[in-house]
Parts: structure tokens; sequence; C-alpha cells
């Protein structure tokens, strides 16, 4: 079977969240993110030799969890054979889109800020560090979430943009491998749900509703399914009723995972086939499938799931630019790249976005401790 995608962290959140870790970094691992900020894709001046770079303090706005993609069958890890397409090279587009927010605090911008004069600072910061990416809140803190998903969205509506958030707090998440954590229990989760909703104003946003809550959730009995179900299914009732605006998607995993009707059936309880909840799914989450991979494997979800004409998918094109490594290579493997642009117009019917949700550049767990950033593995990316 095709693990998942994703390796987020053992100690925060990987993609880009809040976290708040004060300890010095060394010259090629940066601490866990603050909130996930932005990366972006233009042609890249000569390609300098990497050297080591200095510490890169930084403050962290707030605790949380990292992801971590290290768990098979999880979004940690790749399918076990590439991608159909994976072997050819997908174009990667110069321009993100403007209606996309990025975020002005991540592990990439402080590292871009702590390292002027590192040869590889220009190719990250163009390709990746001004790219707008999702933020991740992954720390259950039930007390500072509203503010906290508040600053994010105040601070896309200010531009008149599109933030991407991303609550990661189910309890049980990740079947209690790398990425453990979260609420302690489906009422304290409901709780935290409500106050994030609080944050999200009045704005467009995006939501991507907790990964690696329905492609593994066969990890759990019977009972717990059906509860996680009837959660989820209110989580995303409560974020659409506080903000009429906010689109938000439901885990679908990959291409190389579950079959479409399956993944369907998972979604479909969880409320995904409503209007009232749903404005459809999200693939490839911190894996690597080829684009042409997950747009057709997400059409065929799509279809199987029924519900409004409506719905639509997201896709993760954060590290996809050269599809699925072989032999089910999971974590940071060679000769990957970034994928396509941020944009919310993708020419593809059905197709609603590409995003970066996994931030290039943390690591999951082989070039550096998981999900921290590592100037390395990014420059590798984007080069």
């Amino acid at each position: 079977m095709v693990a998942a995608a994703s390796v987020v962290v053992a100690v925060g959140t990987a993609t880009g969240m809040i976290s708040s870790f004060g300890e010095d970094r060394g010259s090629d691992e940066a601490r866990p993110p603050e909130v996930t900020a932005s990366p972006r894709l233009e042609p890249p001046p000569a390609v300098p030799s990497p050297s080591s770079a200095g510490p890169s303090p930084s403050a962290s706005p707030e605790p949380g969890p990292e992801k971590d993609e290290k768990k098979e069958g999880k979004r940690g890890k790749a399918s076990a054979t590439p991608s159909a397409a994976g072997s050819v090279p997908e174009q990667r587009s110069g321009a993100a889109s403007p209606r996309l927010y990025r975020h002005s605090e991540s592990q990439v911008l402080d590292w871009v800020r702590a390292n002027p004069g590192d040869p590889r600072r220009a190719v990250i910061e163009s390709r990746i560090g001004d790219r707008p990416a999702a933020v991740w809140f992954a720390d259950y803190s039930p007390d500072t979430v509203t503010t906290r998903v508040r600053a994010v969205t105040s601070g896309g509506a200010a531009r008149g943009q599109v933030p991407v958030v991303v609550p990661y707090a189910i309890p049980d998440r990740d079947c209690g491998g790398y990425s453990q954590g979260g609420a302690p229990d489906l009422d304290a989760y409901d709780g935290w749900i409500d106050r994030f909703a609080a944050g999200l104003g009045s704005g467009e946003v995006v939501v991507i509703l907790e990964p690696d809550s329905l492609a593994q959730v066969e990890c759990l009995s019977t009972g717990e399914r059906t509860a996680r179900f009837a959660s989820l299914a209110r989580a995303g009732r409560v974020l659409k009723e506080a903000n009429p605006r906010a689109r938000v998607y439901y885990d679908a995993g990959h291409s190389g995972w579950n079959a479409p009707a399956k993944q369907a059936g998972w979604l479909r309880q969880a409320g995904a086939a409503s209007a009232a909840s749903s404005d459809g799914i999200f693939s490839n989450v911190s894996n690597f499938h080829a684009t042409a991979d997950e747009i057709a494997y997400d059409r065929r979800v799509l279809d199987a799931l029924g519900g409004p004409s409506g719905l639509g998918a997201v896709i993760d094109t954060s590290r996809n630019g050269n599809g699925a490594p072989a032999a089910g290579q999971w974590c940071d493997p060679e000769g990957r790249a970034l994928g396509r642009a941020p944009t919310l117009s993708t020419g593809e019917a059905g197709i609603d976005a590409y995003l970066w949700v996994k931030l290039p550049g943390e690591s999951d767990g082989c070039k550096g401790a998981p999900g921290t950033f590592t100037p390395s593995y990014a420059y590798d990316l984007a080069r």
C-alpha cells in the first residue's frame, strides 16, 4: 500500500505553524516553524555552491507541535512506485497568484533574515520565501488559537488576499506516529474548532481541514471512526457558519494511497459531500505525486463522492515538481523539486487551487530534524 505523505514532526507542526522554540539553530537546521509563510518561484540566479549558514535565531510567536511524515501508511511516505507522470518534470510556473496571502512569519523567512551573506539565500528567498504558503495550527492551545488565527486572516483581509490555514489538532492524529498529538478528546477538539472558527473573520480564506484525519482512518475502531466523522462534519459546519466566505476542504490522501471509491466513502461520512460543511477535498499534502496524477485522482474521488456540483479539489504542489520517487522513498528523497506555483486559477475543471501546504525546505527528518527548516534541502528543491 502506499504510504502517506507528510512529516510534520514530533515537536511541533511541520508545514508552517506556530511554535515557540527559542533555541539557537545550527547552520543547516532551523527550529520548528512559527506560522508558515510563503514561497515564491522565479528563475533563480546562477546557482552558487552551498556553504554553511550561521545560526538563525528568531522569535517564535506561539508554541505548536510539528507535523511529521514518518510513518508507513501515512502522508509521510510516498508510494512504492513512482507516479505515472513522475519521470517527466513538470513545468514550474513563474508567478504565484497575487490573490494568495503570504504570511510574514515562517522558518524560511527567519533563516533568510538571519543569513544575508549565505550564497544560497537569493535562490531560497525568491523561490520559496517569497511565495504564499499555508499557515498551520497544530498545537492544542484553546486560549490563544482565536487570536493567532485572527492575526493571519486579518493580515490577508488588509491586503485583499486569501490566506490558507490548516487546523491540525484532531485527537489521535497520525495514529500515534511522529505527528501524534492534538486535543485530548473529541469534546475538547470541538471546543478548539469553535475558537479556531472565531478567528476566521469575514474575508475569503481557505481551510485545509485536518490532514491525516480521513485517509488513514482505518487505524481507529469502528466506534472511534464514527465519532471522528461526526466531529469533522461538525467542524466544517462551524467553520462555514462562522465565515460564509471560508472554503473548507477535506482530506483525500493522495493518488498513490486509497482507491477513490473507498476514500469517497469516508469523506461522505465526514460531511465532505454537504454544502453546509464542505467545498470539496484536498490531496497530496506533504507528498510528491505529480499534479496530473492528482488531478485525475481527485476527479475520481469527487465523482464517487457525489454532492453539489460546485465541490472542487485543491492539490499541494509544493514538492512535486519531479513527481513521486521510486521504491517508496518518502523522507527528504533526492531529486525532488518545487512544483507549480500557488494559485487559485488552475485552468483545470474541478481543481480549485494549487497550494503550497507544506513549506518546502522543512525536513521530513532525514536532512534535518523533522519539521525544521533545512537550508541545504530547501536549496536542492529550489535550484
